[in-house]
């Protein structure tokens, strides 16, 4: 009983109560973010993980751009249930280019961290055209006018400094040719080797089946690269992190 009399007195008093709350607060603040001062990097290194390729970035855009983060998250949860439905948990490094991050917490869709490779891409088109034609309960809108909407990466290079300033390791290499980089990944015919040295695993493929380039093509492009940069059948995570 003694101790809760002492207790009564931190809480009848006002400016007693703001101190002690400020004094917990601020070390629990300094447990907690003055380890991060003497790591160089709190993100555990995964094999595989690189930087987006130009026109997966200019399609990373637009997915952003339409909201689509609003309810489809990227970010597979540790559970069980998560991990059978969508796959391997997701991991930090998966994002460590992404600026700002897709992991969210709602999902009127499905968690899409695990989408790429898992359906065509005329699967994909067919969706985005008209999601109830592949999936009739869903509620999701019709973006058909990427299909109709041209694209030129004129001003990719630009956006590719703009992520080099905030981390992403593009170098000037990759800048001088992303322009190049960016119309060879949608033309199957055209020389994508110096692509794919660039950017390993990047699909290459006339995504909406059309000439033109279009944003259709760039999305899709962006959504068939989700999750599968990392081989898990070969990761082991770092047990000291």
């Amino acid at each position: 009983m003694g101790i809760l009399d002492k207790h009564a007195i931190l809480e009848k008093s006002p400016t007693l109560l703001l101190v002690s709350s400020l004094l917990v607060v601020t070390i629990g603040g300094i447990v907690e973010i003055a380890p991060l001062f003497y790591l160089e990097n709190t993100i555990e290194e995964v094999e595989g993980v690189r930087p987006y390729s130009p026109l997966e970035l200019a399609g990373r855009d637009i997915y952003v751009r339409e909201g689509c983060y609003v309810c489809h998250s990227q970010m597979i949860r540790p559970m069980r249930d998560e991990v059978e439905r969508y796959g391997h948990y997701s991991l930090a490094a998966e994002s460590m280019y992404d600026h700002p991050f897709q992991w969210g917490s709602k999902r009127t869709g499905p968690d899409l961290a695990r989408v790429g490779g898992r359906y065509s891409d005329a699967w994909h088109v067919d969706h985005l055209i008209d999601p109830q034609s592949v999936v009739p309960e869903s509620v999701m809108p019709k973006y058909g006018f990427l299909m109709r909407t041209q694209i030129d990466g004129e001003h990719i290079a630009d956006v590719m400094r703009t992520h080099r300033i905030v981390g992403v390791p593009y170098t000037d290499a990759q800048i001088e040719v992303a322009y190049a980089d960016f119309q060879v990944q949608a033309d199957p015919d055209g020389d994508y080797d110096g692509l794919l040295e660039r950017y390993p695993g990047a699909v290459v493929s006339n995504f909406d089946g059309q000439d033109a380039l279009t944003e259709m093509d760039a999305l899709v492009a962006y959504l068939q690269v989700l999750g599968t940069m990392v081989d898990f059948s070969t990761f082991t995570p770092d047990a000291s992190r």
